[in-house]
């Protein structure tokens, strides 16, 4: 199904900037919505106290629509002897790096949406709300709802946009598997159900009645015309924003995208625990891209935090997830609003 999501979400251009936990603040959001489309603030990684201030610069900074996007995933119970054995996977780079084990954190770093999160929102009531890993619990959702806001998210699979459907969103992003960053996959953790963009709009598109937003491997304006000739309702960019003045994301992971390296990209565990598409590095490459140690998302992170940090103070993105799609050739070091402009021209050349 195709609709205006312009008139749908209040935007000028059929254009959501994907959210992306990590690498921008409410910026990055702001210049995007500023510019017709929609700007997205992921508050997963947000404490309560950040979330709120970032909320207040998104109202002072625009008076467009936003979206504020969580997670919507089952926190882990933790399983101390799966830490060990993280740890000792970890151990030759902590010897490198002069770091003491014991020193290493734990902790999660990601939090699901929750009643507090919701209280909190409310009080901005923001025209979109969008969660990856399923939706947050029906009376969540209705609570969204009732405020006004829009409620997005992503599938994966056909399965899963059929659930979206089912279970009130308004709206489905089809993440393709080229897609940088996690996979939104939730009703499975097989990841040859995974498929590409072009493979899994269409499927989507028969089978729902709600818009359908195209997301995975759209980094220029023919990527926005091809996604809109197959009856997308919009699209949703991550990966060419990556390197915009307003965005966050770190020196070493701005080379990366920058260099050959940023052709080789691969979904990986290594770095939260849960499928991420990543440029490959040296230890994805030494502990495997998909690896058995690495514990239940999202308590991977606190192990691989101090690396990370060790290395980036070397130049050195060895550790540090460098989230990517397997199209990065549309990351330009400008403006978030000339990125935004320039995408906007395939909603223009798309046929009639």
């Amino acid at each position: 199904m195709t609709t205006n999501l312009g008139a749908l979400l209040g935007i000028d251009i059929p254009l959501i900037q994907a959210p992306m936990a990590g690498v921008q603040g409410s910026a990055l959001a702001l210049a995007v919505s500023n510019a017709g489309a929609l700007g997205s603030l992921p508050a997963a990684m947000l404490a309560p106290e950040a979330l709120r201030s970032e909320l207040q610069a998104l109202r002072a900074g625009t008076t467009r629509p936003f979206n504020v996007n969580f997670f919507c995933h089952t926190p882990p119970e933790p399983d101390a002897a799966r830490e060990v054995t993280w740890r000792n996977a970890l151990a030759s780079f902590y010897a490198e790096a002069g770091i003491h084990v014991a020193a290493v954190p734990t902790g999660a770093g990601r939090v699901p949406f929750s009643a507090e999160a919701a209280d909190l929102l409310e009080a901005f009531r923001p025209a979109v709300v969008s969660f990856h890993f399923g939706l947050p619990a029906p009376e969540l959702v209705q609570r969204i709802k009732r405020w006004g806001s829009r409620v997005l998210s992503s599938a994966t699979t056909l399965e899963e946009a059929l659930w979206l459907e089912a279970h009130g969103a308004d709206a489905i992003i089809a993440q393709g598997l080229e897609a940088g960053g996690h996979r939104g996959m939730f009703l499975t953790d097989d990841l040859t159900t995974q498929m590409g963009t072009l493979a899994l709009l269409p499927q989507i598109l028969r089978a729902v009645n709600v818009p359908v937003i195209a997301a995975g491997g759209i980094t220029d304006e023919a990527g926005v015309a091809a996604a809109m000739a197959l009856g997308a309702a919009g699209v949703q960019v991550g990966t060419a924003y990556l390197l915009c003045t307003e965005a966050t994301t770190s020196a070493v992971h701005r080379a990366a995208l920058q260099s050959d390296a940023s052709r080789h990209t691969a979904l990986t565990n290594v770095f939260t625990g849960r499928p991420a598409r990543g440029i490959v590095n040296r230890v994805m490459r030494e502990l495997g891209v998909m690896s058995a140690a690495a514990p239940a998302f999202p308590l991977a992170t606190a192990a691989m935090a101090p690396l990370r940090a060790w290395g980036e103070q070397q130049g050195m993105g060895d550790f540090s997830p460098l989230w990517s799609g397997q199209n990065a050739s549309g990351c330009r070091p400008v403006d978030a609003a000339e990125v935004t402009q320039a995408l906007a021209q395939g909603f223009a050349a798309r046929p009639g």
